[in-house]
This record gives C-alpha cells, structure tokens and sequence, in this order.
C-alpha cells in the first residue's frame, strides 16, 4: 500500500503477536467484496487441522498485497538465491508443503 510522502504510520506490535503463527497451507476464499485467507498448518500423520489465523481483505488490498509479495520475494531471491517449490505435478508453483 503506498504512503504519502511525508505522513508516518505508527505499529504497535504485541508481545503475543511478535511470536507469529506457523502456517505451511492457505486457503484462499473471495466474493465480489473480500478476499479471506485462513492460515493453517498440517502436520505428517494428521489428517485433521484448525484455522489458525483469518485474514479478510478487500480486493484491492489483496491486489497491493501480490505486489508487495512479489517484490519481496525478488528481493529475497537476488540475496540468498531462488526459492524452489515442489509437489505440483508439471508445475513448480503450490500452496502448502
């Protein structure tokens, strides 16, 4: 999201927050007004998992958010080399582990 110049946005980061969550799957949901991502992870010889996290956007913030994925994800590759994804037959591209 861009910021005009000169306005600062200040983050309050909380102690339980800064922690993070895990997560190693995403599901992705939308409807003409928001896009909704539920964090959860799966674990080897489980075959059940909870949603951890949801985040709700609108489109465009999601839109902002694939830009600002991609950016980052340029910038970490140029540093420490490409990321390789596996387990999609015939493609290299998967959410999840």
């Amino acid at each position: 999201m861009e910021q005009q110049p000169g306005k600062q946005i200040n983050i309050e980061l909380g102690e339980s927050e800064a922690e993070g969550i895990y997560s190693n799957l995403v599901l992705i949901s939308h409807s003409p007004a928001e896009f909704v991502f539920d964090f959860t992870r799966v674990l080897p010889g489980k075959a059940k998992t909870k949603v951890y996290s949801r985040i709700i956007m609108a489109p465009q913030h999601a839109k902002s958010l694939l830009g600002a994925l991609e950016e980052n994800i340029k910038k970490y590759e140029a540093e420490f080399g490409e990321v390789k994804v596996h387990g999609m037959p015939g493609k290299d591209k998967s959410i999840g582990f």
